[in-house]
């Protein structure tokens, strides 16, 4: 199909499997929590819990209903990401490919009183922050995390949040997701969306309907516009 060119107010990055990949962690984190939670199937929680909330999967495949417990929990399956990622000679927390030349472009345009791009993901803020420092990104004043929203992705809450710290309407936001509960989260907020299959097969992203769909950010290239926003180029195969 070509390049597809167009603007918009303010790009809504999604950060594990968008813009870092911590796949390594979280498959050490689940094996930490199976040792106390016997049963897991960490196969199938891999195949569909990405992109949602921790508390959210220990709710469903812990079975816990205690909000302390959940939080506590959450803490700590976080805290395991990060140390299990390098744990056994696995590669730890890593850029993802295209987003260097992408952020590198964006940054001046992360801070307030109206950012261009934000961050906002299923993660806490303990974990987002740790991670995001890890990689060498920089944390933009419009960062969206676990906490701040009540219903996390597949709700539209966390993406309609992030357009309202970006200052701009949903309506005229890109969503960058490669979760399919995120795809379906940026369309309910009413944001345009790029499906990524960094985590995901092609066919599980195109059920959710995304806007365009690439393999990574390697297809897409974004500048800051002269007058504000962002203009972006996605390649389409």
């Amino acid at each position: 199909m070509g390049a597809i060119t167009f603007h918009v107010d303010a790009v809504l990055f999604d950060m594990d499997g968008t813009l870092v990949d911590s796949t390594a962690g979280v498959i050490g984190a689940w094996e930490t929590f199976a040792e106390t939670y016997s049963g897991l199937d960490i196969q199938e929680i891999l195949n569909s819990a990405h992109g949602v909330r921790t508390v959210d999967n220990l709710r469903k495949y812990c079975g816990l209903t205690s909000e302390a417990e959940l939080e506590k929990e959450a803490a700590r399956f976080e805290e395991a990401i990060v140390t299990s990622s390098t744990a056994n000679g696995r590669k730890g927390i890593t850029l993802l490919p295209g987003v260097r030349p992408i952020i590198d472009e964006l940054a001046p345009g992360k801070k307030n009183p109206k950012p261009c791009w934000a961050i906002v993901t299923s993660a806490t803020r303990a974990y987002a922050s740790a991670a995001l420092e890890i990689a060498g990104i920089p944390i933009p004043d419009a960062f969206v995390t676990a906490e701040d929203v009540t219903q996390g992705k597949p709700y539209p809450d966390p993406y309609l949040l992030g357009a309202q710290k970006c200052r701009v309407s949903p309506g005229k936001c890109l969503v960058v997701e490669d979760a399919p509960s995120g795809v379906a989260s940026g369309l309910a907020a009413g944001c345009a969306v790029i499906g990524l299959t960094t985590s995901h097969t092609k066919e599980q992203m195109e059920v959710k309907r995304p806007t365009y769909l690439v393999e990574n950010l390697s297809s897409v290239s974004m500048k800051m516009g002269a007058n504000g926003g962002i203009d972006v180029v996605v390649n389409i195969d």
